[in-house]
This record gives structure tokens, C-alpha cells and sequence, in this order.
């Protein structure tokens, strides 16, 4: 993207990256199979003598070191897929996702499921799966924020209007500030454990509408083009993940619009109150610090995150990723 001003992609191919210029169709449904739920629930295979794993808080996150990604074998990535479901995000530093060959990359990730094409991204030529998030001058997206928002703060779960939204998700660094645009995550499964029993049952059986058509919207105002035409899809507002077994809300404020056969006032209000919720829980939510060489992956289907653009100055924030679409949400 010349007119962004970014810089070169970091490795041998040197290209540069360009928005597709042409209308893909749209997303078809596909057979996901959760790796999962094969693994070794004792991580033989990707915690071995040496790997440590820490805990970021008590309730979500971890960080893991003595593991290369890019080595591991499919007892490995089995191992990382529950390992990811169960901590909700996990860290990894002193990565190479940046500098092998973009395809090596691109076929680690898939093996997690069918990699997501972003439908407003810039992607590099030939792989259209690399989602790249850029942050910096001449930004055209953001560079206007502070003018029109009191907060860069948006809770979301990854193009949640999609049949199949991602599950597996990979984010790496290819270039970070020193300080600054940090990522916050909150766990939805614990947000939903944290509602009363009563409160719960009201939940059950409700359905939300998330749409696509602002995200699309936006990009064409900031002079992008849209590979699919946007969508609305109907998701069940508490989703269970097919490994763990576990519950989670499955909203948030980015993509979300309403609660199907419920009046706008009605929506509004228990929409609002989750948002709230899913906000203020800070007690299950975690930090992540980018460095250079930094992969962070997390589960995209009990999970909410949100960049944060609190640095000033020329200076960039340059992360890619790739992401496993998963099975159809269902409560």
C-alpha cells in the first residue's frame, strides 16, 4: 500500500503489499475439524523438559517459552490447539513466522482449518490470507482518531459475521514500537461463568445479527476496496467450544447489532449490559506486550480483543495474521 506508506514485507520475497483489486465470491460453508480434540491432554508432545509456561493472570493468558512454532509436528499442533482453548491466548517470543517463507507460515496455520481471507485487508500478492494490521503515519484509518473518539478501545472477536468465524488465530509481529499498541483480550468463557444461573437460562436459545456492512463501509471511506460484498449473519449469542466443552458469551460491541425477535430498545439494553460486562471485567482479562519476533495466538471463538493505538510519533505497528476459520458457531 504505497499511499499508506508502508514498509517492505520481512522476508526473501521482498514484495510489497497491495489491496485486491478484484470481488472474490462469497465464503461457502466447509466441514471444520477441531484438532483439538486429538490432543494429548498432558502436551507431550509441546511442552517437553525445558518449555515453561507462565501464567499472565490467573484467569487468562499464558506465556510459553522454549517452543519454536514452526517446528512442531501434528501431535504438536494438536497439542497447541487445546492448549490455546484452554488459556485462552498464549505468547510466544523469539519467533520466526517473520522471516521464513510466507508459505511455510501460511501452511502451519492451516493445518488448524480453512485459512480466512479477509474481505478489506491488505494482503501480500499471492497470499491473500495474510491479514496485515498496520498502525502509523500516514494511517488513513486511524491517523484521525483521537478527533472523533474519546477512546481506540473496540472489543471484538475477529470478522464474527462470517458463516464460520475463526477458531485457531495466529498474530505475529513483523515490526512494533518500542512501546505501546499492546493488545487486551478478555475471556468470554469466564464472562459467561461469572453471570448469575438465572441470568443465564434468560440467554439461552437467543440469537444476534453481526453484520459486515460497517467495516466495509469505513474501508471504502478511507479509499480501500472490498474483495466480498458484506454480510449479516444470525450466531447464537452463547456458543460451546467443541474441545473443552466449554460455554462463552458470543458478542461484542464491533460486530454485533441486535438480539433477533427482540424490540431495538430490548436489544440495546442486555446488548449494552454485556458490553458493559465484557469491559469492565478486568479481573479476566490480560495484557499482551508485543516485541519483535513475538506470535501470539488465541482462540478466536471464546475470546474478545482490542488493539490499542496509544503512541504518538513516527513510529510503526506492523503485525499479520492468519487465521483458521472453525465450525459453525452452535450453542
Amino acid at each position: 500500500l504505497d499511499r499508506y506508506g508502508l514498509p517492505f514485507w520481512g522476508n526473501e520475497n521482498g514484495k510489497k503489499l497491495i489491496i485486491c483489486d478484484h470481488r472474490l465470491p462469497p465464503l461457502e460453508l466447509f466441514e471444520h475439524y477441531e484438532h483439538g480434540k486429538d490432543a494429548d491432554p498432558t502436551f507431550s508432545s509441546l511442552l517437553k523438559e525445558g518449555v515453561k509456561v507462565s501464567d499472565i493472570t490467573g484467569s487468562i493468558g499464558a506465556e510459553v517459552t522454549g517452543v519454536q512454532l514452526s517446528q512442531l509436528d501434528n501431535k504438536g499442533k494438536d497439542e497447541l490447539a487445546l492448549l490455546v482453548a484452554q488459556k485462552k491466548v498464549v505468547v510466544f517470543h523469539d519467533q520466526d513466522f517473520a522471516t521464513i517463507p510466507i508459505q511455510q507460515a501460511v501452511d502451519f496455520a492451516g493445518y488448524f482449518g480453512k485459512l480466512h481471507v479477509h474481505p478489506v485487508s491488505g494482503a501480500v500478492p499471492g497470499f491473500p490470507q495474510l491479514h496485515m494490521v498496520y498502525r502509523g503515519p500516514k494511517d488513513v484509518g486511524h491517523d484521525k482518531l483521537p478527533e472523533t473518539r474519546t477512546t481506540s478501545i473496540s472489543w471484538h472477536s475477529d470478522v464474527s459475521y462470517e458463516l464460520q468465524p475463526p477458531g485457531t488465530t495466529f498474530l505475529f509481529a513483523v515490526e512494533v514500537p518500542e512501546s505501546g499498541g499492546d493488545t487486551i483480550f478478555v475471556n468470554q468463557a469466564k464472562a459467561y461463568e461469572r453471570l448469575s444461573p438465572t441470568f443465564r437460562e434468560r440467554l439461552a436459545g437467543l440469537k444476534v445479527v453481526h453484520s459486515a456492512h460497517e467495516q466495509a463501509h469505513q474501508a471504502i471511506s478511507n479509499g480501500g476496496q472490498l474483495r466480498r460484498d458484506p454480510i449479516t449473519t444470525v450466531h447464537p449469542l452463547v456458543r460451546t467450544h467443541p474441545a473443552t466443552g466449554e460455554k462463552a458469551l458470543y458478542v461484542q460491541p464491533q460486530f454485533a447489532r441486535s438480539i433477533v425477535g427482540y424490540k431495538k430498545e430490548e436489544s440495546d439494553a442486555l446488548l449494552g449490559f454485556l458490553y458493559q460486562h465484557i469491559a469492565l471485567s478486568q479481573d479476566i482479562q490480560c495484557r499482551v506486550k508485543w516485541r519483535p519476533r513475538s506470535v501470539v495466538v488465541w482462540d478466536n471463538r471464546v475470546t474478545a480483543h482490542s488493539g490499542l493505538v496509544d503512541w504518538e510519533g513516527p513510529r510503526f505497528r506492523y503485525i499479520a495474521r492468519l487465521a483458521a476459520q472453525a465450525e459453525v458457531p452452535t450453542e
